[in-house]
């Protein structure tokens, strides 16, 4: 249960491989917010925390445990999740961290990597113009962005931690160098992708046998480099990792697979800031949403979409009906189209912020959705300070990612989505983490069919658009009540913007929001979650309009906490614990 000591991570072998397959969670039945004791208002509790891996939860609830805050949790599950979730997070990589306190103060942080200066336009192209498949462009230094988790960590834990820097890198130490269990996801990507996770010769080592194939679920990785790299960075900071031997390992490795000029230098890497944000903030039923500002569309994304379902009686309608998600995919196709033009890194381009988000806008917008057909095409709207000489890009779907949330007994929120992109990133390794491949979420072509310039276009020192929508909820009194995002690349608005309408429409649990089934517009195409009521409503679906519609396996993974009335519930995805309990 949320808020009780869980297992010590310095149990056993046997233990810990328990807790890895073990992958099952408790939920609570949900009292009505709006009638619920605030929880500053109850006596003190240790808080709780989310992540993808009970393993990494673990490292979280350990910081709690010895007197540490949600900043703390956070930071230490993110590390943590570097060893034992290595397919989709970690140091190699960046994210986005978003605070929530009791009082309604909210901040974010700016981990996204960012493009080598010797990046150019023409990053993607061959010298005929054309341009590099999506597999050579993730399989090189193309790829590659300079790391932001690291110094992001260290400038939210000097703001705001409150335990040692040192102290938030023991679990993960730990779990390097005593060694964790392979789990059965982990193990399924292994099988998948034997060419990508073992490009590496370290990669090979650490997860394939002689013969080449995967090492089973329950096969115990000890990862010394791993853990040699998180003491170096524990005992000097971020410095040991954006210098010295560390920045000239990634920069050299990064460098000798970039396939033409401009690769990534250790200059490159030691000018690397973190960089503190405005959060996007909205209303949707009277609750307050803070979410992610650019270079993240994910915040916009969400509050676009909840606020054009507002004019929309959801609960009325019910968790069930194909209506409702019907106008659901409607609002998401209203906002991705403006998350496909506009935004991009506000520090090189002009991201219309307030445009997008201004209520009379968004309401000009879900005037376009009428509950019985579907649209027929949608465009991009054009807010107030919109630029219009830009195209749409090429950014291709993504996959990868984890989102981890914590919260501590003053009930501070601390929403937290970190990345290396797709699984195991661009399969180069570097101080025995892998290293992403987070800039192929730039367009590749610069520029779009007309000849105009694409927003989301690579430039030296950018940072690549991304989906990350990292979440924080006020209920109606001001009382913090959830924290919640989502992993699953392109799917992450969509993902976190159901969530919360599972809480605050329908009443449900963190763990029921979460594995409300999927749905979701890729273009003109529609997907619904197989195997799940929505695969069977595919004919009402259609009588709505919706035509090109395929049942397929979610490319999801969610997480939160949220307060139940008496104590924080922690969830995370359902499907990666071995299936849904849902309505």
């Amino acid at each position: 249960m949320a808020g009780m000591k869980r297992a010590s991570l310095k149990a056993s072998i046997a233990t810990s491989l328990f807790a890895a397959l073990l992958l099952g969670g408790c939920s609570f039945d949900t009292a009505k917010l709006a009638s619920a004791p605030a929880p500053q208002d109850l006596p003190a509790r240790i808080g709780a925390v989310s992540s993808a891996d009970p393993l990494a939860q673990d490292a979280g609830m350990e910081m709690l445990n010895a007197g540490g805050n949600a900043t703390d949790a956070a930071i230490a599950t993110m590390l943590a999740l570097t060893v034992v979730e290595p397919q989709s997070s970690g140091i190699g990589g960046g994210g986005f961290l978003i605070r929530g306190t009791a009082d309604g103060k909210v901040e974010s942080f700016d981990g996204r990597e960012i493009a080598p200066a010797g990046a150019a336009n023409d990053w993607f192209l061959r010298p005929d113009g054309t341009v590099l498949t999506f597999d050579e462009s993730v399989k090189s230094g193309l790829s590659v962005g300079v790391p932001g988790n690291v110094a992001m960590a260290a400038m939210v834990h000097a703001k705001y931690g409150k335990l040692s820097w040192a102290r938030l890198f023991e679990p993960a130490i730990r779990l390097a160098r005593s060694g964790f269990p392979i789990n059965r996801r982990l193990y399924d990507y292994l099988v998948q992708m034997p060419d990508h996770a073992g490009m590496s010769e370290f990669g090979k080592s650490l997860f394939y046998d002689q013969a080449g194939r995967a090492y089973p679920a329950g096969h115990v990785v000890i990862n010394e480099t791993l853990a040699k790299t998180f003491e170096a960075v524990a005992k000097a900071g971020p410095a040991a990792f954006y210098s010295g031997p560390n920045a000239a390992e990634i920069a050299g490795t990064v460098a000798a697979a970039t396939p033409r000029p401009g690769a990534m230098t250790v200059a490159d890497i030691a000018s690397y800031q973190s960089k503190g944000r405005d959060a996007v903030c909205g209303t949707y039923r009277r609750y307050r949403i803070c979410g992610m500002g650019p270079p993240s569309s994910g915040g916009i994304a969400v509050l676009q979409i909840l606020g054009e379902l507002e004019r929309f009686d959801l609960k009325a309608l019910g968790v069930d009906n194909p209506t409702t998600w019907h106008l659901f995919i409607e609002a998401q196709r209203l906002a991705y189209a403006d998350r496909e033009l506009y935004l991009a890194d506000s520090d090189f381009v002009s991201v219309p912020v307030s445009g997008l988000l201004d209520p009379a806008y968004i309401a000009g917008r879900s005037a376009l959705i009428s509950a019985d057909r579907s649209l027929a095409a949608v465009a991009a709207g054009i807010p107030d300070g919109a630029e219009t000489a830009i195209a749409d890009g090429d950014e291709p779907e993504e996959h990868g990612t984890s989102h981890l949330a914590a919260v501590d007994s003053a009930n501070t929120m601390v929403s937290y989505t970190s990345t290396i992109e797709g699984p195991f990133g661009s399969g180069l390794m570097a101080g025995g983490f892998y290293l992403n491949n987070e800039l192929t979420d730039f367009s590749r072509s610069p520029t779009g069919g007309d000849g105009k310039p694409v927003a989301n276009r690579v430039e030296g020192g950018k940072r690549p658009r991304s989906s990350m929508a990292p979440t924080v909820v006020w209920d109606p009194e001001g009382r913090p009540v959830l924290a919640v995002g989502a992993a699953g690349g392109s799917t992450i608005p969509v993902q976190t913007a159901r969530s919360i309408i599972g809480v605050i429409d329908f009443g449900l649990s963190a763990r029921q929001a979460i594995g409300l089934p999927f749905i979701m517009a890729f273009g003109d195409q529609m997907m619904v979650e197989k195997g799940t009521w929505m695969e069977l409503a595919i004919p009402g679906f259609q009588a709505l309009g919706h035509t090109q519609i395929t049942a397929r396996p979610a490319p999801v993974k969610g997480g939160a906490v949220k307060w139940t009335g008496s104590e924080w519930e922690s969830a995370r995805d359902p499907r990666i614990e071995g299936g849904l309990d849902v309505p």
